[in-house]
């Protein structure tokens, strides 16, 4: 293997990266626009839940209900309805998200000492918001129901008697439970994986597409040479858009890096074995740019899907759990977000790089091997 073969290769593809404007654009500013979008729309906290009141008690106890549910900076009251007809009308139009029914009696019960219902009707379209906004509800009438329990006891004189259960919760590394700062590390990783593995396979195409290739092969290059000429230059920009998009989401949307940038670009060098592995097997089975960008999508779209990104894994069905597992991107996804929101070190992550590793060496041994073939 000849170093200055191989440096007269990476040169020649600097040269013809920094020389396309578009190719700058797509490097540069594309992975910067990215974050940008995601650091806002990949966001689960829910801050608002448009809400309808039917109260048909109007009492005072009804009316310190709904001002403890309107308080809670998570119900907003925007419709006040006064039939049922009218609470139908709004779930099927879905200008609210809930509609808290309080029926007569509810306070009456309540100074009686007996039970009182209250109704929620959730818009359940969306499960995963339906399920939040009835953790909201619980929390708010769990604590309704303990005070009206107290005061009771206050006024028979045996509030002292009543044991009570004072819970402190406090979530560790991520503490005001801000999804953003779970996300964002995600979509770091998924930028990475999407850029290196489309840069990689349109690159090698586009030689085959303009006729170059064949003069590369004829000239004393090795293919190792070429090989190495070729992929060295797409894990250094992916390491500068690694950085770049790094700085910004810590800068700009204030997520939380812990860990060292270091030992986080270094986990991204191994992973980047098998990005640019499969982008140089994916080159090797594509004859045209437009093959190639499709079967990086065709790969890209259930590799995201089932590495943790958005959906827990240990949710999945057993089957699907262990398909994960030849998945270099759940590897990845666990290590980017630790290292930002833990700050652990190799003594943590070793059990998430040796498998990626392992996986990096198979990929581009193998991807070598096409290539080399598809050269003969």
């Amino acid at each position: 293997m000849s170093f200055e073969r191989i440096k007269a290769i990476l040169i020649k593809e600097f040269k013809q990266v920094f020389r396309d404007p578009r190719m700058k654009t797509v490097i540069f500013i594309t992975p910067l626009v990215q974050i940008i979008l995601f650091g806002y729309a990949a966001n689960k906290d829910i801050n608002y839940v448009p809400t309808a009141i039917l109260d048909r008690d109007n009492t005072y106890e009804s009316r310190q209900l709904l001002r403890d549910f309107t308080f809670s900076n998570y119900f907003v009251p925007e419709h006040y309805i006064s039939t049922s007809e009218e609470q139908d009308e709004l779930l099927n139009k879905g200008a609210a998200s809930v509609v808290i029914r309080i029926d007569r009696g509810f306070g009456r019960n309540l100074n009686a000492g007996k039970d009182a219902q209250v109704q929620l009707a959730f818009d359940g379209t969306d499960s995963n918001t339906s399920m939040i906004v009835m953790g909201y509800a619980d929390k708010v009438t769990g604590a309704f129901g303990a005070r009206i329990m107290k005061e009771r006891a206050e006024t028979l004189g045996i509030a002292g008697n009543i044991p009570e259960v004072d819970l402190r919760d406090r979530p560790w590394f991520n503490g005001n439970l801000v999804s953003r700062n779970y996300y964002l590390p995600g979509v770091i990783a998924t930028i990475v994986t999407m850029m290196s593995l489309l840069l990689t396979a349109m690159a090698i195409v586009k030689e085959k597409e303009i006729g170059t290739m064949e003069q590369l092969i004829v000239s004393p290059l090795r293919p190792i040479e070429l090989i190495a000429g070729k992929l060295i230059p797409f894990a250094i920009i992916a390491l500068i858009q690694i950085a770049l998009i790094t700085t910004l989401g810590v800068a700009w949307f204030h997520v939380p890096l812990r860990g060292s940038i270091i030992f986080l670009l270094f986990c991204t060098c191994i992973y980047l074995f098998t990005t640019l592995g499969i982008g140089l097997f994916i080159s090797t089975i594509s004859a045209t740019q437009q093959e190639a960008m499709m079967s990086v999508f065709l790969f890209f779209m259930p590799t995201v899907l089932l590495s943790g990104f958005a959906y827990p894994i240990a949710n999945m069905p057993q089957v699907i759990q262990w398909a994960t597992f030849i998945n270099p991107l759940r590897y990845f996804m666990v290590i980017t977000r630790t290292i930002f929101l833990k700050g652990v070190g190799i003594e943590f992550l070793w059990t998430q790089l040796l498998p990626l590793l392992a996986m990096g060496f198979a990929v581009i041994s193998l991807s070598v091997l096409r290539f080399h073939r598809s050269m003969e």
